[in-house]
């Protein structure tokens, strides 16, 4: 009767892992794409939907409708842009991953940049370059849905060496409502506009600036700018 169980056993243990393996094999990989380049984001989503494990939900080009589509369409994984318009790939990630810890992030930038590190502390599970291959991005999105991590070569090659060129500086004491303030200034807002876009009072804004600048070192709406720009915050 114990060698009957064992065998009954081990046929449902094999049952049991032939069924996981094909529900994986059978998955669809739901995918938001986050880019406020159009051309760039049609062009993928052709390519993604032309695979039967993959399927895009969601095209969005501003950092806070990525998290709105995430909060409403739950996918696995958001492509995201770090130099996204409204709220930065990076604060766009770190709330993300805070309020939908199952969704994972791949960033994207067009070129390897000071602030890699950054976005893998956000939370974001791979980074590629623009100038990557798709099947690079496949590999990727193949890879993170495993629950590992990735990082295209370039970019693995630039946190190993950690050279000066590559530096990869966090932005220093600033908090999430700092660093909205302050790529919103960047992208032109006056204090009246950012105040209504943030729901706080002109005066909030002043405050939150003169603060930015105290912090950072910088005397001037143009000195934030090129910061913001220098670190990617800003699309421009």
């Amino acid at each position: 009767m114990k060698l009957i169980s064992r065998q009954a056993t081990r046929i449902s243990n094999a049952y049991t892992a032939t069924i996981s393996i094909y529900r994986y094999a059978a998955m669809t990989i739901q995918i938001i794409l986050a880019d406020n380049h159009k051309i760039f984001t049609h062009t993928l989503k052709f390519f993604l939907e032309n695979r039967n494990d993959m399927k895009v939900v969601g095209v969005a080009d501003d950092g806070r409708e990525v998290l709105e589509l995430a909060a409403s369409l739950r996918p696995d994984i958001v492509v995201m842009d770090i130099g996204m318009p409204g709220m930065n790939g990076i604060e766009v990630t770190r709330r993300l991953v805070a309020q939908h810890p199952k969704i994972k992030v791949i960033a994207l930038s067009p070129f390897v940049n000071n602030h890699v590190l950054e976005m893998l502390g956000a939370g974001a599970s791979a980074y590629i370059t623009k100038e990557s291959s798709i099947n690079e991005l496949l590999h990727a999105l193949q890879v993170v849905m495993k629950g590992q991590k990735y990082l295209c070569p370039e970019i693995a090659a630039a946190v190993v060496d950690n050279t000066d060129h590559y530096r990869m500086d966090v932005i220093p004491q600033l908090g999430p409502r700092e660093r909205e303030v302050l790529q919103l200034l960047a992208e032109g807002g006056t204090s009246r506009l950012i105040a209504k876009r943030l729901f706080i009072s002109p005066g909030t804004v002043d405050v939150h600036r003169r603060n930015i600048m105290g912090k950072l070192g910088l005397h001037t709406v143009a000195e934030l700018t090129k910061y913001a720009v220098r670190n990617g915050m800003t699309a421009m």
